[in-house]
């Protein structure tokens, strides 16, 4: 079974981490929490303590589906800073992998690495100068075949439920929201 994979560093945004690990449980993916280093907690921008499913060093990319980061700062640059995570990115985007990237991580990680060239992308207001060659679109969510950009806060539902509508489907994606209240 593919795994699916949400990558924390200190100072990431918590309602753009946890909002995709539920939402993607509630639909029956299979998705971890990764700390990027060498300790298992990670504290976010606002102080909330999660403790990671995995450490990134344990994790067999082999099988992996979506690799999907939460933005915050400075989470996003903790996370363009490690420098295995974005080798696996790298690699990942470079067999046409599924990657999910919201708030200041669709500029600070994908468009530093320049992953988003000649794409449709999304990102906080502020940082549109680092989405290095990617088409900007001023929406809330950009979900173009394997990429999916949001940006901020607000919209992680909206995110969330893109990822389960790119995976599983429109109907699965509007089931969840539904079962969630979401109108």
């Amino acid at each position: 079974m593919n795994k699916n994979y949400v990558f924390l560093a200190d100072g990431f945004e918590e309602v753009e981490a946890i909002t995709p690990v539920d939402v993607m449980r509630r639909a029956g993916l299979d998705v971890k929490i990764v700390a990027i280093g060498e300790k298992s907690e990670v504290i976010g921008a606002h102080g909330v303590k999660v403790i990671a499913d995995l450490l990134f060093n344990e994790v067999d990319f082999a099988d992996s589906n979506w690799l999907i980061l939460p933005g915050g700062m400075p989470g996003a640059q903790n996370l363009f800073d490690y420098r295995p995570l974005t080798e696996q990115l790298k690699k990942h985007a470079s067999k046409k992998g599924n990657i999910a990237a919201i708030c200041a991580s669709p500029a600070v990680v994908l468009g530093q690495l320049g992953l988003l060239k000649g794409k449709d992308a999304t990102c906080y207001p502020g940082f549109e100068n680092l989405l290095k060659g990617a088409n900007h679109l001023n929406d809330s969510v950009v979900s173009r075949d394997n990429l999916i950009t949001a940006n901020g806060p607000a919209t992680a539902l909206k995110f969330s439920l893109a990822i389960i509508a790119a995976e599983i489907g429109i109907d699965e994606a509007e089931n969840i929201s539904s079962q969630m209240m979401n109108k």
